[in-house]
């Protein structure tokens, strides 16, 4: 299979990269800078140099591929960031579409256009609240739903962990490094799913291969709570869990602080049953103590 990826070179992606390649796809990565196009072919994968911005190429990179995974992500909520991802997404069903044989489009979505309120439900079918946290996700998403001719999948990912990755837990371990504290907000007891990096590019892979259209969550069996990460980290780096008031967290953090102090137990019964999709890497908490992030804190 011929696979065209968005994103190919940064985290999430580039893990997918490998899992399509040992399958034994052929993959085109987009990439901005001559340094990703370096990165990708390091990879094995075959280098497309453009951007996102470049809805010609996207539509005729998409058109020639046999599939399509879309995990470029800007993660600002300003117009700017919706507009951009309205036009990129929008190039890319288009051109995936042409062939109008049900080519497997996967975008790649987030728990968090679910929002911070845990009482809302976080199944597939969940009305989400808009604008949201994301708009340029919701907008994302309702272009591939929309669109005809393809199998569009959207994959709503929990916190994304492994591999010494995610730009959350990467910030944390620093801050912790920096200040001598791995913090919580109040008790710490607000819960969140995550899902390994490799588990995950497994349910893109099953995906690819057998497509059925839909919006499915990914989310490892293990929730862990956000004194549980502090004192993951604080083993990590040698420091202390301690506990932090709101207003202290808004004042280090800003916007960051509810999201930290949310909770979200997101459900995945429906990627398990459709795709046959288990998960088997190491736990949160075990990897973070004692695992790949110890190239973040030698």
């Amino acid at each position: 299979m011929h696979i065209l990826i968005t994103g190919g070179t940064g985290y999430l992606g580039s893990v997918l990269v490998e899992h399509f390649l040992a399958a034994g796809h052929e993959v085109v990565a987009l990439t901005r800078s001559p340094e990703s196009a370096a990165k990708a072919t390091r990879a094995g994968a075959r280098p497309l140099l453009g951007s996102l911005t470049d809805t010609a190429l996207l539509e005729r990179a998409a058109a020639q591929a046999d599939a399509v995974v879309h995990t470029a992500a800007d993660y600002a909520d300003g117009d700017d960031a919706v507009t951009a991802e309205a036009a990129a997404v929008a190039a890319l069903t288009r051109g995936a579409a042409k062939a109008d044989t049900g080519k497997p489009f996967i975008y790649t979505s987030t728990n968090l256009v679910y929002g911070l309120d845990p009482a809302h439900s976080r199944e597939e079918d969940a009305e989400l609240p808009e604008p949201g946290l994301l708009p340029s996700k919701l907008v994302g998403e309702r272009l591939v739903r929309e669109a005809a001719g393809l199998n569009g999948i959207i994959i709503r990912a929990t916190l994304v962990y492994g591999r010494g990755g995610s730009m959350l837990l990467t910030s944390l371990i620093g801050a912790a490094t920096r200040s001598g504290a791995a913090t919580y907000i109040g008790t710490g007891d607000n819960e969140w799913s995550s899902v390994h990096a490799d588990d995950l590019a497994r349910l893109y892979l099953r995906a690819l291969e057998h497509p059925v259209a839909g919006i499915y969550n990914a989310a490892g069996p293990q929730q862990f709570t956000f004194r549980e990460l502090a004192e993951a980290i604080a083993d990590l780096t040698g420091t202390t869990a301690t506990s932090i008031t709101i207003e202290q967290a808004e004042s280090a953090m800003g916007p960051m602080a509810a999201l930290v102090q949310s909770s979200a137990r997101t459900p995945s019964r429906k990627a398990q049953e459709t795709f046959g999709w288990s998960t088997s890497g190491p736990a949160l908490l075990d990897d973070v103590r004692s695992g790949s992030y110890e190239v973040v804190n030698p």
